[in-house]
């Protein structure tokens, strides 16, 4: 499909667990993050460049921490990515819309554990998958610090953890 093919309208993002294809799962993802690929995304081959989709992560987990943790402001921001893992499992093409889905697998005593996966939004074609693990950071310290009840109530709540 062509730039002038697209349909005007947006198309709508699968639902959780709506994804043909997917890999098996334990659990289903809640958070849904939606990102426009842009046309500055492009390499010379003619797609996405293979460093984006960690910046599409970083869009959907900066939406994460603002809506689930509670934390709206730069400053509020108070991890650091100590780890990333990143599969590419097909091309990301431009133009193109993309579902980025969150979910938060273990939370540790300074640090959680997020695994990620990267969707066409309106094929729901799996483009990259992987997991991140954040600290959290005492900037002012230099380093690591607990994470906050309050937080890790609103992220176990959210996630369905008991």
């Amino acid at each position: 499909m062509t730039f002038a093919e697209r349909p005007a309208a947006d198309p709508p993002v699968p639902p959780a667990g709506a994804h043909a294809g997917a890999p098996p799962t334990e659990r289903e993802f809640r958070f849904h993050h939606s990102v426009e690929v842009r046309f500055h995304d492009l390499d010379a081959m003619g797609h996405a460049h293979h460093t984006l989709p960690l910046i599409y992560v970083e869009e959907a987990r900066a939406a994460y921490w603002r809506e689930i943790a509670g934390r709206r402001d730069l400053d509020e921001i108070d991890y650091v990515l100590a780890e990333v893992t990143v599969r590419y499992h097909r091309r990301i093409a431009y133009p193109g819309r993309l579902d980025v889905s969150l979910r938060v697998k273990r939370v540790g005593r300074s640090s959680f554990e997020m695994d990620f996966e990267i969707r066409e939004a309106e094929s729901a074609e799996l483009l990259a998958s992987g997991s991140t693990v954040q600290v959290a950071f005492d900037y002012a310290g230099g380093r690591s610090k607990p994470l906050s009840d309050e937080v890790r109530e609103r992220i176990e709540r959210f996630e369905g953890a008991e």
